[in-house]
């Protein structure tokens, strides 16, 4: 039996020198060819497809690694040169400002408003510095009076008729569905939970707050396996971590803005420094929108005032130096008078050329945070009031118009490059009259003053000449015709999504001049929330304003309705018009007050 196996085994005949070896090699080439050529076109095909897709997928891995990898350099400069004097921060408070986390592999500090090389980019992004090690100090509570008088109750009784129908139904999750009495969840961090938090703190409301906090403290956790956008997530919810901790003296709230901050910084991982719209809180992986290689204007030049406060409050620059170095870039872009299009690439670092121009949406913040950095730095960095200036002499000269009857004014829209003029305007353009009228309080010219007015007076229209006494998305205007309308609506447009832009300007306008028009002109708008928007268990955006006996009603109360519409009427009201003071604070674009820090601030480290 032995020799049998033998015998068998000796029969596989392995080769014993070379020339046989070669003669099996070739047999086996003929064997695969014929096997080759017995196979059907369509197995074939199949094959193609096959080897063809594992060498994409291949690719695919060897450029994701090579992303991950890559650093970050200035658009269109491979080499460091350094910046233009007017295009530096001249800044004491960021030419010896607070100290840097230390990166292992570099003894640098990097500065806001100085040119960072590839290493030291490198390491701002990957220093991950436990927060227990940067001592800041205790911070007192600010105290806010009570209510002082019966609009303000209402307001109050409003937040809590809203609070209390999202605790019943959607507690821990976005937003309330308060029809339906269900929830909707966009990034799973319960925004409204968060986003009311400084709203409930100003109101005086201690035990919603108290619940709230706890939630945040028990619950809110960022290591979720989710995309996130960059400006939403920062302005909603690390402005509000931000705001709380400011106004409660509670470092809770600082722990979790400075984890969360962390978790976005990988969204400045481009060859630009402008940063990628969305990220994975959980693997940190950070991508341009899924419907376009490009992110918007308004939203990567609205997440400054926030990461700066951050590395105010802890003494880490690296936030304050990516966000900074973002509003640089786009300091040294080519504009049209100043005005940007609402479109750029974060790879290229520049604008899509033919995008529209609008201080609608997706532009619209980009020149409220131009005021507000400079604000919020002490006014000592000239070139965001220089380009805030020159781009409001922009809208003055290309974008406003007059409607052919009674000549309200409005700011319209360049489409086409900057070519065509669009007679349309955004609900949420009427930030602008409140940003005009603060930048004349620090002192810009008073023509601005004259500007916000008319335009007040035009954003208010768009209310009052509807049935409902309350505005739609986007407005139409009448340029032509000196008989038709001034104002027009169309269907897709009509809804009204509890909005606060025009309270806004409302707030702002009387807290400077003092016109009690403004106090009775926002309580009619509330008065027409609580007539068309309240519902059983809270409050809902609706379809149409044009029809009071059909509102459509969407189901949906959005987080900024309990974040800004309800804090701006509450303010509004107030009978100390300066109950939370612009001299003291300046409101991020979720009606997040942060401090106005000096122009010589020095961190406590």
């Amino acid at each position: 039996m032995l020799g049998n196996r033998r015998k068998d085994f000796i029969s596989l005949n392995l080769p014993s020198d070379t020339r046989e070896f070669v003669k099996n090699k070739e047999w086996q080439r003929r064997s695969l060819w014929r096997v080759w050529n017995q196979l059907s076109r369509f197995q074939r095909s199949l094959l193609y497809v096959l080897v063809f897709a594992a060498v994409l997928a291949i690719i695919y891995i060897m450029l994701d690694s090579y992303k991950e990898d890559k650093l970050p350099v200035r658009a269109g400069n491979k080499k460091e040169v350094p910046l233009s004097s007017s295009h530096h921060i001249v800044t004491s408070v960021q030419s010896t400002h607070a100290r840097v986390a230390e990166a292992p592999s570099s003894d640098k500090k990097p500065v806001a408003g100085q040119l960072v090389s590839p290493e030291e980019y490198k390491n701002i992004l990957k220093d991950e510095t436990a927060f227990n090690q940067i001592n800041s100090p205790p911070l007192e509570s600010v105290v806010f009076p009570e209510p002082s008088n019966e609009r303000q109750l209402a307001v109050i009784a409003a937040f809590k008729h809203a609070w209390n129908g999202y605790k019943r139904f959607a507690w821990g999750h976005d937003h309330l569905r308060p029809i339906t009495g269900a929830f909707h969840d966009w990034f799973y961090l319960g925004l409204t939970i968060v986003d009311g938090l400084d709203t409930m703190y100003i109101m005086g409301l201690k035990e919603e707050f108290a619940e709230a906090r706890n939630w945040v403290a028990e619950n809110l956790h960022f290591d979720i396996n989710r995309d996130v956008n960059l400006f939403e997530v920062t302005i909603r919810v690390l402005g509000s971590l931000l705001s709380t901790y400011h106004l409660s003296g509670d470092k809770m709230f600082l722990d979790k803005a400075v984890d969360l901050g962390t978790r976005l910084l990988p969204c400045f991982s481009t060859e630009s420094g402008v940063p990628y719209s969305d990220v994975n809180l959980a693997t940190h992986k950070a991508h341009s929108p899924k419907w376009s290689p490009d992110s918007s204007t308004s939203e990567v030049t609205t997440i400054q005032l926030e990461f700066r406060d951050l590395s105010r409050s802890t003494g880490d620059t690296r936030f304050e130096v990516l966000a900074s170095k973002v509003s640089q870039h786009v300091h040294g872009l080519s504009k049209t008078e100043g005005l940007v299009p609402i479109f750029i690439n974060a790879n290229t670092g520049h604008f899509r050329v033919y995008a529209p121009i609008t201080l609608g949406a997706r532009g619209d913040s980009y020149y409220e945070y131009l005021l507000k950095q400079w604000l919020q730095t002490g006014r000592s960095i000239d070139y965001l009031r220089d380009d805030y200036l020159e781009a409001i002499a922009g809208v003055k000269k290309l974008l406003t118009r007059r409607t052919a009857r009674r000549k309200y004014l409005f700011i319209g829209e360049l489409l086409a490059g900057g070519k065509d003029f669009k007679p349309k305007m955004d609900h949420l353009t009427c930030y602008l009259p409140g940003t005009l009228a603060l930048g004349v309080h620090y002192g810009l010219p008073q023509d601005h003053m004259e500007l916000a007015e008319e335009l007040l007076n035009t954003c208010y229209q768009t209310y009052a000449q509807q049935p409902t006494f309350l505005a739609p998305e986007i407005t139409y205007f009448n340029i032509q015709d000196a008989i038709g309308n001034d104002m027009y609506v169309k269907t897709n447009d009509a809804h009204n999504l509890l909005r606060p832009e025009f309270l806004e300007s409302l707030w702002y306008m009387y807290q400077i001049t003092g016109n009690h028009t403004y106090q009775d002109w926002g309580w009619q708008i509330f008065q027409a929330f609580e007539k068309h928007t309240k519902v059983k268990n809270g409050y809902t955006s609706i379809g149409d304003v044009r029809n009071p006996l059909n509102t459509r009603p969407k189901d949906m109360m959005e987080s900024f309705f309990l974040s800004e519409t309800l804090k701006y009427l509450y303010l509004l009201f107030s009978e100390d018009r300066t109950l939370l003071s612009i001299d003291r604070y300046v409101l991020n674009s979720e009606a997040h007050p942060l401090p106005i820090y000096e122009a010589n601030f020095k961190s406590a480290n």
